[in-house]
Order: structure tokens, then sequence, then C-alpha cells
């Protein structure tokens, strides 16, 4: 993979002596794509569930998504350890896709958005070098590399011609590990929830998103000055929506997602929200999951599942089948959303206790 890599690295050469800025852009979104094929072939990165476990690396990843009740599975995940062939990075993201073409939109952003990341990075990596008045810190790079990468994917997503995304999108949830730090990006209503261990020595959750639902005091805010409406059908209690301002329609229950034109002009965005941790040794695991399971497991109970099954390999599947159960249990009648986990490790393996049992 080296000759990869030093395509990348002359991105950022070229760019300190190239003006043709359009086209070192292309150049470097072509080197980073085809760095994703090259990771692909050598199992360096999994779109399905599985672990991801690299020799010398200090990542362990737990990967499940299961199907609901609704149709097609439009839930879908990605890991890629050694992201852009750094040995200290790894990307990792769940897509919750909505509407009748949702599971090939979000099919469409795993797969468009770690090179395009990787691509702005490399550019404002080298912008920064350039700039002695704008140095910026590493999370500071990240924030406007994702800022740039979620804004030109979405630009694209309305100019496709594989689907129809006027009425269809997706949540994007991602986190980028560069050595200690995370940096982590929303756009939606799924979650990453971190396990860190407390002054007593017990496992406590910190959640680290916000789930971007419509009933959100900024978010409504922003939604009503833009003329979109949110109120719950009277059949949904208390599940918030986006409507246009003359119709009952689409009823998003998430306040920023790819895609979803119809409702773009009326204060749904697909801006993310950026933030950053740096890991300590008392940090354990990161949890992304989509609202499949926020909406009937709680952090406390996500992070005890997690950390009591007894293989790490198999969490995200024992996080995702107590999630099936507690929709049985809690939502009678109403069929199971998908379902998607990913359970991130961040330091080698310590013995668990056996899991519970959670019925």
């Amino acid at each position: 993979m080296g000759h990869l890599s030093c395509m990348l690295n002359g991105l950022a050469r070229s760019l300190s002596i190239k003006r043709g800025r359009n086209r070192s852009s292309c150049d470097g979104r072509e080197a980073a794509e085809a760095m994703a094929k090259e990771a692909k072939k050598n199992d360096l990165i999994l779109c399905r569930s599985g672990i991801v476990n690299v020799d010398g690396s200090n990542n362990f990843a737990s990967v499940f998504s299961k199907r609901g009740q609704k149709g097609v599975n439009q839930d879908c995940c990605i890991v890629w350890e050694g992201f852009g062939c750094q040995e200290d990075m790894l990307f990792c993201g769940v897509f919750d896709g909505h509407g009748a073409w949702g599971h090939l939109v979000a099919k469409t952003v795993r797969q468009s958005m770690p090179p395009s990341l990787l691509c702005n990075w490399q550019e404002t990596l080298a912008q920064s070098s350039l700039d002695d008045k704008k140095q910026l810190d590493p999370f500071n790079i990240w924030k406007h590399s994702y800022l740039k990468t979620c804004a030109a994917i979405d630009e694209e997503l309305a100019h496709s011609r594989k689907f129809d995304s006027f009425n269809s999108g997706t949540t994007a949830l991602s986190i980028v590990r560069q050595g200690e730090l995370i940096v982590i990006a929303n756009v939606g209503d799924s979650r990453a929830v971190l396990a860190t261990t407390s002054d007593d020595g017990s496992l406590v959750p910190l959640q680290l998103t916000l789930d971007f639902k419509p009933n959100l005091p900024q978010e409504a805010d922003r939604i009503v000055e833009c003329h979109g409406r949110v109120f719950c059908l009277e059949d949904e209690p208390g599940v918030h929506r986006v409507w246009l301002p003359d119709e009952e329609s689409p009823g998003l229950a998430m306040s920023r997602a790819f895609g979803d034109y119809c409702v773009k002009d009326y204060g749904l965005i697909s801006v993310p929200e950026v933030t950053h941790r740096n890991i300590s040794s008392r940090d354990q695991f990161v949890v992304l999951a989509t609202d499949g399971v926020w909406d009937v497991i709680s952090n406390e109970e996500a992070v005890d599942i997690v950390s009591c099954t007894a293989e790490r390999g198999k969490s995200a599947k024992r996080l995702v089948e107590c999630a099936v159960r507690a929709w049985k249990r809690k939502r009678r009648g109403i069929a199971i959303d998908d379902i998607s986990a990913i359970c991130l490790f961040f330091h080698p393996s310590s013995s668990s206790p056996q899991l519970p049992n959670l019925k």
C-alpha cells in the first residue's frame, strides 16, 4: 500500500507548489478512492457484520446489523482500520437510510464519505502548513474536513442519476481515531456512547452525541424559521416529525440528514455536529448505533450489555439481539426497526464476566 500512501502525500506537496486547486483536489480524491479499494482487498475495510482485529493495532471492532420488519435493511456500517494507510488511524460509521431509496442513499454515503474525508483532511493539512497565521490543531483540521465533506456529499446526492433522494435520505454517525484523539461527526439521530471507568472502578456511560430530533429547541427554531413544521401525529404521541408548510409530508423523525431535498428549504440540514475527546486509560470502548438500539435500550444498559459479553467479537451482535427483544417487549404491535451497532474497543482484551439474563 506504500505507493497509495505516497499518492496522498504527493497531494499535500502538490498543493504547496500548484495553483491548479481543482485538479489537485480531483487527484487527491482519486488517490483516496484507490486507497479504499486497496484496503478492502487487504481486509482492512469491513462493510458487513463481523470483526476487525488487526495485529499490532490498539483497535478491536465488533459490527452487527439486523434487518427489521419494514422491508429491506436500510442500515449499513463501515470500519476502516489503517485509515489512509496510517497505522494509528481508524474510521468507522453507521448509516440509517429512510424513504423508498434510503438503502441506496445510505450505502452511497458510506462509500463516499471515507475517501472524501481523507482527501479533504490531506488538503486542509497542506493548506494549514502553508499559512502560519492559520495553524490549526488536529481537531480543527478534522472538523473543517468533515464540514467540507458533508457539504460535498449532500451536493453530489442531489445530482445522482442512480436513485431519487428527493424523498429519501440517510443519517450518518462516524468516528475517526487518530492516536489518542477521537473525532465524532453526527448527522441525524444515531448515537455514540462512551464507556469510561469511574473513580470507584465501575463502567459508566458518557453520551458523545446529540440525537438530532426535530423537537430539540435549536432544531425546532431553525425549522420553524424556515417555514417548516414540527408536530406529532395523534397516533404517535411523543414522536416529533418535520413537515412541509402545507402538507402532511414527509414526516421525518430527525432534523438532520443527507438527501431529503423536499424539506432542505424548510429547515432540514446535513451539517454535522463535530466534537472530540482525547482517549484516556479510563476509556474502554465506544458504541455507535442507529436509533433502533436507542429507542429501546438506555445508555447504561448498552454499556452493561457490551462490557458483560464474554467475547468482544460478539458484543455488537449481543447488543442488537437485546434491542430486538426489548422492541418485542416494549413496543408490541410496532414493526421492529433495522438495528445496527459498532462496538469499538480502545485497549487490549481483558477477561469480562458473562452476560446477565436481560429478558
